[in-house]
């Protein structure tokens, strides 16, 4: 019998079939090679005499992550808050990067829109316009939960973004029986206090959505990101990069280098290309290390 592992507690994995929810466990054979099942996994079970059930197999993975343990994510929606706290760019583009990285779709969610006039919402909105979808959203005044049910309607969807910008109130604007615990910004730090304790999948009210509830991703590390690499990570620079002069153009000092021109011209948003140069640096430097 084939399902979905939509919770992993305790050892036991609880796998969505055709037959309901049947709680299982791996084989250990899982341990002997060093691979554990995980939440998103599509598996092979047998079911056994008592009602509970044996992982006989995992089928092949399009995608993992490590932390949070999900597998198979569809698309990851990146939220952050048009205030309290206040956005960092280059901490986004990071999430992007690793979004494009695992070749999962994007989206962007820019929450708490109340709280900023509206030509801030459109100057992201034009930041972004030639990498992924952006959603102007406020869970308080319950803006923008149409838009991105639309947008992620069928799929298995990974929420992701800074502590304290709202994902878990964004998540209950588009499933509000879901009742997720939200939390709050410190007066303090003005940073977020996270709120889920374990991954889970849940589905949305059309039956077809999927969504990963989890701690967050907690790990956006770029070290496997070479630096001549990082420009196939961001699609509007990616797309110009083909007209350069030079094949190993790294599209910051070098002559005739179409993504310069590009950002010249207006293609390519200069806020996104200063924020290449700065991670470009940021992972020379670390390989220096």
């Amino acid at each position: 019998m084939r399902g979905l592992i939509t919770k992993g507690i305790g050892g036991f994995y609880y796998v969505r079939t055709d037959r309901g929810v049947i709680r299982t466990r791996g084989r250990g054979i899982f341990r002997r090679d060093g691979i554990s099942p995980m939440v998103g996994d599509e598996v092979e079970i047998e079911v056994l005499e008592d009602g509970d059930g044996v992982v006989n197999a995992i089928l092949p993975r399009k995608n993992a992550f490590s932390r949070p343990p999900i597998v198979n994510v569809d698309v990851i929606v990146i939220v952050f808050a048009a205030r309290h706290p206040k956005p960092n760019f280059d901490i986004i583009d990071k999430f992007l990067i690793m979004a494009e990285k695992q070749g999962t779709e994007k989206i962007l969610c820019m929450n708490k829109c109340d709280l900023v006039k509206d030509h801030f919402v459109e100057e992201v909105r034009a930041r972004y316009a030639g990498c992924c979808p952006f959603v102007a959203a406020s869970a308080d005044r319950k803006m923008g939960g149409d838009h991105l049910t639309e947008l992620i309607a069928g799929k298995k969807v990974a929420f992701a973004g800074p502590s304290g910008v709202g994902k878990s109130t964004i998540t209950n604007l588009l499933a509000p029986d879901a009742g997720m615990e939200t939390g709050s910004v410190s007066r303090k730090t003005r940073r977020g206090r996270n709120t889920t304790r374990h991954v889970e999948i849940f589905e949305l009210p059309d039956h077809q959505t999927l969504i990963f509830d989890t701690p967050g991703f907690t790990s956006f590390d770029l070290k496997d990101v070479e630096p001549e690499d990082l420009a196939d990570y961001y699609p509007e620079i990616r797309k110009e990069a083909g007209n350069c002069r030079f094949d190993d153009c790294r599209h910051i000092g070098e002559p005739d280098c179409s993504v310069k021109e590009a950002v010249r011209n207006g293609i390519i948003c200069r806020d996104r290309y200063d924020s290449y140069v700065r991670i470009y640096r940021e992972l020379e430097n670390n390989r220096r290390w």
